[in-house]
């Protein structure tokens, strides 16, 4: 993890951004331009890079006085289990240390790695979605 360098900057270009998310299966990687025009507009983003090669990212909204609510988190196949989404995570936590709240959507498989970062399941919350269009992926 040496050579991990962690970033603030919401400048990403898109052709990272489909790769790394194409990388953990997440469609959204077919819409590359359109992520990099989201990560632009998210509050506060750090990314994790080995040399030009961008290998995770953390991304968050929050109001800026009690609550945020984590976007993504993902790191590339390759690079997991070597401390970087913890440090991404870390760094976004810092960032937020004097807010209330912070919430984030989980994967059954991701559960005790954010345990492990101080999470907890909200036994009364359910996650839900509404997905109403298809986007094109050219835009």
């Amino acid at each position: 993890m040496n050579h991990i360098i962690i970033s603030d900057t919401q400048n990403i270009g898109a052709d990272n951004l489909r790769h790394l998310f194409l990388s953990v299966g997440w469609e959204s990687g077919n819409y590359p331009n359109k992520l990099a025009k989201a990560i632009s507009h998210f509050s506060a983003v750090y990314s994790a890079w080995d040399e030009k090669r961008l290998v995770g990212l953390i991304c968050s909204f929050d109001d800026g006085y009690l609550n945020a609510y984590i976007q993504y988190l993902l790191v590339d196949p390759k690079y997991q289990r070597k401390g970087i989404g913890s440090k991404l995570m870390g760094s976004l936590l810092d960032r937020y240390r004097d807010l209330k709240n912070i919430s984030l959507l989980s994967y059954n498989e991701s559960i005790r790695f954010y345990e492990a970062l101080g999470f907890e399941k909200d036994v009364e919350a359910f996650a839900m979605s509404c997905s109403r269009f298809e986007l094109n992926p050219k835009t």
